[in-house]
């Protein structure tokens, strides 16, 4: 765990008592300060008391000149569409409201530095879609290539859990919108943009909030390298405002689909080969086509920026390389399940908008699409004329029959993922892929969207053991 610095003495708050925000009071603790907490769930309380953490009302507090700092968990709104009211109540009181990203980054450095041969990086990967193989595929080629790393933030570990700080060590942190629109601190070494896709709309105040959210932690940062996502105008824009001249490489533009040049720094992929370009001249080529974890033009795009950010630490091309070989890909991100009769089942299931939905109808042939759910903020037209790959979707969810109504494909309701999941099968044939894309989020049937993946492989397997 690393202890919060400058904390000593201080009454902190903290709100929201999931993963981050207990690790944020117990690291408050650790570094000398009085921690009260709250969740509106019963049974977050009940765990944060059991752990002998001090649980108090914050919706009934009235001390909060007391409070030097409130930390607020990703998951509640501060903002948009209107603060939690505790939130509201520290806002009034002028209580500096922070999360435990902001948390980190102000305690991870330490005076025991100065003993270090090699000083700690940390990597910041954000953007709407691909962040969290982004940020995965970053973590393994560094462990590959020999380099100490941790995985942490809205991937594996909250930041605070993290082993204080190695010689030489890199720390890779997977951030969301929500995590960076609020910390009061962003300074990473690195910092990665993969793309960006309406999504979390209501929370950001709509596209340009959301577009601000993400944009914060390169232009309040101030990474010493940036690797920008520039297939949208947004990831084209960001590039523009962060460099100086043509030829600034402390941007490294990277793309999928578009070839790349001028006298800066790319790094693109096309037909399936990955090109690094630097002043106008190729100094590394991969082939993508045969890495079963890193499947279509969206991973592609993924494995792009993860090779910018490890050669902006200086690991050389071929190590990056045979890395990517070994990468087998994250749960519930194109996963293959398996196959039976040649057909072919594969969870997306982390797919929750219809951008990341298009990138993976784009990447598989065939497909019997099983998709629906909590339709999120902007609607579905952005699948009108991209669904050619598509020959029947299969719709779940609790409004399954509104959403079949907005696309161009066959459809049928199902409701349910075993029913989906059993008529797909019996409708395929040999070549076919049936894939979970919902492009809706999960939570009118389930708790978040590793359990409907989850749900999907269940189904898949008791088809392919036979038990259908």
């Amino acid at each position: 765990m690393i202890a919060a610095s400058g904390v000593t003495g201080e009454k902190y708050a903290v709100l929201g008592l999931g993963r981050s925000g207990l690790s944020a009071a117990q690291s408050l603790i650790a570094g000398g300060a009085k921690v009260v907490v709250w969740d509106d769930g019963e049974v977050a309380r009940q765990k944060a008391e059991a752990l002998g953490l001090c649980v108090t009302d914050l919706t009934r507090f009235s001390d909060w000149p007391a409070i030097a700092g409130l930390i607020v968990s990703p998951g509640i709104p501060h903002l948009y569409p209107a603060p939690h009211p505790v939130i509201a109540a520290a806002l009034k009181a002028n209580v500096p409201v922070d999360n435990d990203i902001g948390l980190f980054f102000r305690s991870f450095a330490a005076s025991d530095w100065t003993a270090f041969d090699t000083p700690p990086k940390v990597i910041a990967v954000t953007g709407s879609n691909g962040k969290s193989t982004t940020s995965a595929l970053i973590h393994h080629i560094l462990q590959s290539a020999g380099r100490e790393s941790q995985l942490a933030g809205n991937i594996g570990r909250g930041v605070m859990d993290l082993d204080p700080a190695r010689n030489g060590e890199v720390v890779v942190l997977e951030l969301s919108s929500y995590q960076t629109e609020l910390a009061r601190a962003l300074t990473p070494d690195i910092a990665v943009f993969t793309n960006l896709s309406p999504d979390h709309l209501d929370r950001h105040g709509g596209e340009g909030g959301y577009f601000a959210a993400k944009r914060r932690l390169f232009i309040e940062g101030g990474p010493d390298r940036a690797i920008i996502g520039i297939d949208e105008t947004a990831g084209l824009f960001l590039a523009n405002q962060l460099s100086m001249a043509a030829q600034d490489d402390r941007v490294i533009r990277v793309s999928s689909g578009q070839k790349l040049s001028g006298p800066g720094w790319q790094v693109f992929a096309r037909k399936g080969f990955l090109a690094e370009m630097r002043k106008g001249r190729q100094v590394a080529s991969i082939d993508l086509r045969a890495m079963v974890g890193l499947p279509g033009s969206h991973n592609h795009q993924n494995a792009c920026a993860a090779y910018g950010a490890c050669r902006a630490l200086g690991i050389a091309p071929k190590a990056i390389e045979k890395a990517m070989q070994s990468f087998t890909g994250l749960a519930h991100r194109s996963q293959v399940v398996g196959k039976i009769c040649g057909i072919r089942f594969v969870n997306d299931s982390k797919a929750t908008n219809v951008a990341s939905a298009l990138n993976a109808l784009h990447a598989f042939e065939n497909i019997r699409w099983i998709c629906g759910g909590l339709e999120k903020d902007g609607g579905l037209g952005a699948f009108r004329g991209q669904m050619g790959t598509v020959r029947k979707a299969y719709v779940i969810g609790r409004e399954a029959a509104r959403f079949a109504m907005q696309l161009e494909c066959e459809t049928v309701v199902t409701h349910v993922m075993a029913e989906a999941v059993r008529t797909a099968f019996e409708e395929a044939e040999a070549g076919d892929t049936i894939l979970l894309a919902p492009a809706a989020a999960s939570f009118d049937q389930y708790d978040n969207f590793e359990q409907r993946g989850d749900d999907f492989i269940t189904a898949a397997k008791r088809i392919i053991q036979g038990g259908l």
